[in-house]
């Protein structure tokens, strides 16, 4: 039987928890790989966590640094000698775009990783959709993900999140939350399908618990619209009658909502409530002027009108709340337009998934704590246009 195949099957026929321990014995038997470890990504994107229980366990590695961070930023196979005649090999586990963690492991030569690479890269991605699958099942690797207990607050956003990243041939989305251990009303969602993508873009008021129950209301109702079929002005109304039947016009909900056309590239758009929009073109960022709608359940069976524009391949949108953009520096000056417009233009080079915890970084340096007093919540969306059958996408 084919090796691949065989682990293939493997992986499939694991207990969920044992995921980790198919992919060893997997790789030892059929590639000779010895010392394979999984990290995975925290929830605040600092560091890559080992999944294991045993008392010898790996020590956490940094995000950002050594050949594991290397691997995971750049999204490509890593590999460097071990200084014995053997190579230690660093796998991105992606799925979708969706970046999970890296799976390292030691392979008897260079000579023998060069063989397998791909094969193995592509082992790496099948491990990530089985990861996905088996988190219905077991807490093992969402409790891994954790440097430090969530709140419960927390707990119920991260659990509404469609994922952090996501690719198609046709866009490129991130997003990222602060603090991500105690985040309350911020989230963001997306869906699509052959020809649309819709995303929102949510700053929920409150804090703690509540805030996080109106944003779950909120979400929840907007996928039931979405899900129906409706247009989003419309969804955005349904959305608004269910918050205002619960909340009575006590609580309400901003949300940017957008439907993307992927073939033509229109943009529908609401504008109900606080997040921003800023759009990067040929280089040049601007603010996006919105009409500006009410915010979700404030009033009952309030109208919404959706607002068209037009991207063209190349665009870069940015999305943010008012945890970035009205965060004040210890001087008091506001991060503002200006400031989100550099960290935009200082970040073109890197993919979307990079990009909101590159400007949250930048966003705790003007701040001058590490600790964000406010949700702050940061989406990025690349769209790269449709190539029509027999002309290259420009």
């Amino acid at each position: 039987m084919n090796r691949f195949v065989a682990a293939g099957r493997a992986l499939r026929s694991a207990a969920p928890h044992h995921l980790v321990d198919a992919v060893r014995d997997v790789l030892g038997d059929h590639w000779s790989a010895q010392d394979v470890e999984l990290h995975l990504a925290d929830y605040s994107l600092t560091t890559l966590r080992p999944v294991s229980t045993g008392p010898d366990a790996p020590e956490p590695l940094p995000m950002h640094g050594g050949p594991t961070g290397r691997a995971f930023g750049a999204q490509e196979p890593y590999v460097h000698e071990r200084g014995d005649g053997r190579v230690r090999a660093h796998l991105p586990v992606t799925v979708r775009g969706d970046r999970l963690g890296v799976l390292s492991l030691t392979l008897p030569s260079a000579e023998h990783a060069d063989e397998c690479l791909a094969e193995l890269a592509e082992l790496a991605r099948m491990l990530g959709h089985e990861l996905v699958v088996a988190e219905r099942d077991t807490d093992v690797y969402d409790r891994a993900r954790r440097a430090g207990r969530l709140t419960l607050a927390a707990e119920m956003q991260w659990q509404l999140l469609p994922g952090r990243s996501s690719t198609r041939s046709e866009y490129a989305l991130g997003g990222q939350l602060e603090p991500a251990y105690a985040i309350f009303g911020d989230n963001f969602d997306w869906a699509s399908d052959a020809d649309h993508l819709m995303l929102y873009v949510t700053n929920g008021m409150g804090e703690g618990i509540e805030a996080s129950l109106l944003t779950n209301l909120g979400i929840n109702a907007l996928r039931n619209a979405r899900r129906a079929g409706v247009p989003i002005a419309d969804q955005a109304a349904l959305a608004d009658q269910a918050i205002h039947a619960q909340y009575g016009g006590a609580a309400h909900l901003s949300v940017l909502l957008l439907d993307l056309d992927l073939a033509t590239g229109r943009l529908e758009v609401v504008d109900a409530g606080s997040p921003r929009m800023l759009l990067l073109r040929d280089r040049s960022v601007t603010s996006v002027a919105l009409e500006a709608q009410l915010p979700l359940g404030m009033f009952e069976e309030t109208r919404y009108e959706a607002q068209e524009l037009h991207l063209e391949p190349g665009d870069r949108l940015l999305f943010v709340s008012d945890g970035v953009y009205s965060v004040a520096a210890p001087g008091g000056e506001a991060y503002g337009d200006r400031a989100l417009a550099r960290a935009m233009t200082a970040t073109s080079l890197l993919p979307a998934a990079d990009v909101p915890g590159a400007v949250l970084r930048e966003l705790s340096g003007h701040r001058g704590t590490p600790v964000a007093d406010d949700d702050a919540l940061v989406v990025c969306l690349d769209w790269f246009g449709r190539e029509e059958a027999g002309r290259p996408r420009p």
